[in-house]
């Protein structure tokens, strides 16, 4: 007992420390993780940041490009709109219809300012506004306009122009009339500049930085001055103070950086834009380092509470160890008393089920479990009768017996049930009940094939000599009627004769298929046995039938719970289904249900369930099905679910029967998954 207890110490020391190191790789590995993420997160930020800071760059970019394409359409839309109406002008002016009523109201359907004809002289000829203000004067004009008036050009576009800081702007354009003289109108520009306003830089800047808040700045920058920016922006560091800005203006690159602006962290990133070509200047954005700072901030706060929660659990470790110490060594004895006693009840291969003096279910060992369907957990403390639920079953808790087999109807098949019950008192108060049950329902099916099997074989070579014995003279009748049916002719009844004679021969060609069907039956073909997937085979049996249940108004389905491969005869197997759906859609008068069921059962056996819900087969002709010749059918031959059995035997396989009268039937095939 002293080595007992000094052994016990040792290992409970041993454990103790296995259980300190833990602790330990456990801290380390918390505090390590906590770090690493510290890092990586900051690192994805970053990346993060420069993946969409990229991404809002090339999208100002493009932003900038399509503002400055939109300002040259709209100036080009006002040149030639302006230059469209000078050539309308100089043609009315031409063919001398440029008079001024025509003219104001011209210019009023085209929210022109004003029209004017003026010679090379200086003279005016025409000179309408429309509620406007004239260009300018004509000495002004002979002056501007003295490439028309020399011949120099045709046409000449002087854009927005003003007469004095104090007047609006107008857009100018002037032709070469007849005499080179020249015609001149003006719009109002107002609307232009107001269009640069609402769609310049400086806007699209703003309107970037108010949306996100996490931009601290977004400017536009040339090598000397601040081109355009967010609002909150006055100044920036300039493109020659720095080698970072000028590297990334000068070869055209995106580069990113952390750097201060007006003492916070940023990252910036930077790009330069180029329009036509022309390298306008570089872009820059600040993004705000808050998310980065709030990430370590949570990291920070993580390590602290793993700190705290490292030194809370190393207290209950240490007091779990202390705890454990002292009922250690009973633990360990009635670990061992457990370990038998639950090894031996759930580890036998018999169900063994041990109820209290109530019926309350004490133990349920594993085969229990899967002889019933039911967890241990989900019958525990209830009755034995509630899972049984079946008048036969009651047998077990309504009788007093040591030993006795019955039949029980459970999850809706019918089982063949060994059970050995024994009666004991536990501490000589409470009376307890155990019972043993050995399911014999495929030992039994088992016994009864291989009965049926050797009465069919004997049977089989009875009807192979008589089959021979009588396939000579048949063959031999089968010829005379044919060669008197051909050759000889009564003088009267002829066609009676004939019609005999006729009758006569396929009678005997029907008794010579019957004998030939003895004779496959009496010598089988022996398995071609190869791998194929289950559901080839089943969808070609609901393809061959499907059409005639359909005219039946029958519903023919499969449920495969299991679609694996099996090694055995396909051609066999085919037939067995075919023959069993066949029996089933004419055992179904009017509507009806036909269902194929696979599932795969312990230790491999692969079970194959054709059911339907026919008038179903009374218990006195079920031990009768399989035998030869045995049939229902008017026009039947009694070998078709002797062939089924015999092609199952084959297989090494089991096939039974389960039937109810008014509730249909259910053929269950059970074969080896790799048969042969």
């Amino acid at each position: 007992m002293r080595l007992k207890k000094i052994f016990g110490k040792k290992k409970f020391l041993s454990e103790a420390r296995s259980i300190l190191l833990i602790f330990l790789a456990l801290a380390v590995i918390m505090i390590s993780s906590a770090v690493i993420e510290l890092r990586q997160s900051k690192k994805e930020l970053l990346q993060l940041m420069t993946t969409q800071s990229h991404s809002l760059l090339e999208s100002l970019l493009i932003s900038s490009q399509n503002i400055l394409r939109n300002n040259q359409f709209l100036k080009e839309s006002y040149r030639q709109r302006m230059l469209n109406n000078a050539n309308l002008v100089k043609i009315l002016y031409e063919y001398g219809q440029a008079q001024p009523q025509i003219l104001r109201t011209l210019a009023k359907e085209n929210n022109i300012q004003s029209i004017q004809i003026v010679k090379a002289s200086g003279q005016t000829v025409v000179d309408v506004t429309s509620g406007g203000q004239k260009f300018l004067s004509n000495q002004s004009l002979k002056q501007l306009f003295a490439p028309i008036f020399t011949g120099e050009t045709d046409t000449l576009v002087l854009g927005l122009r003003t007469n004095n800081p104090q007047s609006p702007y107008l857009y100018v354009v002037a032709l070469s009339g007849k005499n080179h003289s020249a015609i001149v109108l003006t719009v109002d520009g107002r609307e232009i500049l107001a269009s640069n306003a609402r769609t310049g830089f400086g806007p699209l800047l703003r309107a970037v930085a108010q949306k996100n808040p996490f931009i601290v700045y977004a400017a536009l920058q040339d090598t000397n001055t601040l081109l355009a920016a967010s609002g909150n922006v006055r100044e920036l560091e300039a493109l020659t103070d720095s080698p970072f800005l000028r590297h990334a203006f000068d070869d055209s690159l995106y580069l990113t950086r952390v750097t201060t602006f007006d003492s916070l962290s940023v990252f910036e990133a930077v790009h330069p834009f180029a329009f036509n070509g022309h390298k306008m200047g570089l872009f820059r954005l600040g993004l705000s380092m808050k998310p980065v700072d709030d990430i370590n901030a949570r990291i920070y706060r993580r390590l602290v509470f793993i700190t705290i929660l490292l030194i809370i659990l190393g207290g209950f470790m240490l007091t779990y160890l202390f705890t454990k110490q002292r009922f250690y060594s009973l633990k360990q004895d009635y670990a061992v008393v457990e370990t038998y006693s639950t090894n031996i009840i759930h580890n036998v291969s018999d169900a063994i089920i041990v109820c209290d003096k109530n019926k309350g279910i004490r133990i349920f060992n594993h085969a229990a479990e899967k002889l019933f369907g039911k967890k241990e957990e989900d019958v525990k403390n209830r009755t034995l009768d509630e899972i049984l639920g079946n008048e036969q079953c009651a047998q077990l808790l309504g009788e007093s017996f040591t030993l006795r087999q019955i039949e029980c109807q459970l999850r809706d098949q019918v089982k063949i049930l060994l059970v050995s019950r024994t009666d004991f008192a536990v501490n000589d108060e409470s009376q307890n009940t155990i019972f043993v049950i050995r399911d014999l329902t495929d030992q039994k099916a088992m016994e009864e094939q291989l009965n049926r099997k050797e009465r069919l074989t004997a049977m089989g070579e009875l009807a192979a000599g008589v089959a021979h014995e009588i396939r000579n003279p048949l063959n031999a009748i089968a010829t005379v009627v044919q060669q008197l049916d051909k050759d000889f002719e009564p003088p009267e009844h002829s066609e009676e004769y004939h019609s005999l004679a006729r009758l006569v021969y396929d009678e005997v060609k029907r008794i010579n298929r019957t004998i030939q069907d003895f004779l496959h039956f009496s010598r089988p073909e022996p398995l071609r046995p190869d791998h194929f997937e289950i559901k080839t085979l089943i969808d070609k049996i609901l393809m061959q039938y499907q059409s005639e249940a359909r005219r039946k108004k029958i519903e023919l389905k499969a449920n495969l719970n299991w679609q694996g491969t099996v090694f055995a005869d396909q051609d066999k197997l085919s037939q067995v289904l075919g023959n069993l759906v066949r029996n089933a859609i004419e055992a179904i008068t009017d509507q009806g249900e036909i269902e194929i069921t696979v599932d795969m059962q312990p230790n491999d056996w692969l079970q194959i369930s054709v059911s339907d819900t026919g008038p179903g087969i009374p218990p006195e002709m079920q031990a009768k099905i399989f035998n030869l010749y045995f049939t229902t059918k008017a026009q039947g031959t009694g070998i078709g679910l002797s062939i089924v059995q015999r092609i199952v035997d084959q297989h090494n396989g089991l096939i039974r029967v389960q039937s109810e009268p008014g509730k249909g039937t259910k053929f269950i095939i059970r074969i080896p998954r790799q048969c042969c």
